[in-house]
């Protein structure tokens, strides 16, 4: 995986705030980089996950919204093909 997962969410966001908890220490170990971006940067973003935030992206590909647990996580990374030798 060679482009950054990216957190959308917005300052002072309490489930942001928890998501970023779960998946920092699970990226770093997996050796994945995060962005974070605020939704409200982008309109067309801000139209489609106003009331979804956060939403954790791998490109196009939606990987984790509202919440996730470490182990949920780490399962549908390595099903997305995330894993690094």
């Amino acid at each position: 995986m060679s482009e950054p997962l990216v957190l959308l969410g917005k300052p002072g966001c309490h489930l942001c705030d928890d998501m970023r908890a779960v998946i920092l220490p699970v990226l770093q170990s997996m050796g994945l980089e995060l962005r974070e971006q605020d939704l409200r940067d982008d309109p067309a973003l801000e139209r489609r996950y106003l009331l979804e935030i956060p939403v954790l992206l791998w490109g196009e590909q939606e990987v984790a919204r509202h919440r996730t647990t470490a182990t949920e996580l780490r399962l549908r990374l390595e099903s997305l093909g995330a894993l690094r030798p």
